[in-house]
């Protein structure tokens, strides 16, 4: 398996190898022993798979405050996303800044999203298909989001505001400084 950190060193892009012949391939894409020499030890209580049929869609930036924070491994498995995550945690070196990578089902890359982290993609391709796995339930009361575009991030999508597709929460979601204080760095 490859393991690379990104530029925020918590969040880290794992590509699980593949094997083909003629039939197609093999991959082991999660292993709980490989995953914790990695740096990604949290045990996962949910897995989620959506459905994007446009290319343009943004999902995102969301989270979870604690207690039901969630780390997120996300993959693709049809199509392609650019995925993003925001680092939340006030008093972290790198609050307010974040990573990006492209997933898609040809490089079977996945991205770690560490809870404390927003986190959203855009898809680049029709009909693409994420699947990931959570280190918390889902708990409504405790969901928030940030606008995907918000200035203060200055995240570079590669999608023009013009021509995103978003559900009707997402357009309406607070600016990052409202974010303040929904997570603390903890070293």
């Amino acid at each position: 398996m490859k393991v690379e950190r990104l530029a925020i060193p918590d969040v880290i892009l794992v590509t699980p190898p593949r094997f083909g012949d003629n039939r197609g391939f093999f991959s082991e894409t999660y292993n709980i022993d490989r995953m914790a020499d990695a740096g990604i030890a949290l045990p996962f209580v949910q897995d989620n798979q959506s459905l994007s049929r446009q290319k343009g869609v943004v999902r995102g930036l969301h989270c979870q405050l604690a207690p039901h924070a969630q780390g997120k491994l996300v993959r693709v498995t049809r199509g392609a996303i650019w995925d993003v995550a925001v680092d939340a945690r006030t008093g972290s070196p790198t609050y307010g800044q974040w990573v990006g990578a492209e997933l898609s089902a040809d490089n079977w890359s996945q991205l770690w999203v560490p809870p404390g982290f927003l986190h959203g993609f855009v898809t680049l391709e029709e009909d693409t298909e994420v699947q990931y796995k959570c280190t918390g339930l889902y708990d409504k009361a405790s969901e928030r989001a940030v606008i995907w575009n918000c200035p203060e991030l200055k995240i570079d999508w590669p999608v023009a505001e013009a021509d995103a597709v978003l559900s009707d929460k997402d357009k309406i979601a607070p600016h990052f400084s409202e974010a303040k204080g929904w997570f603390q760095y903890e070293k």
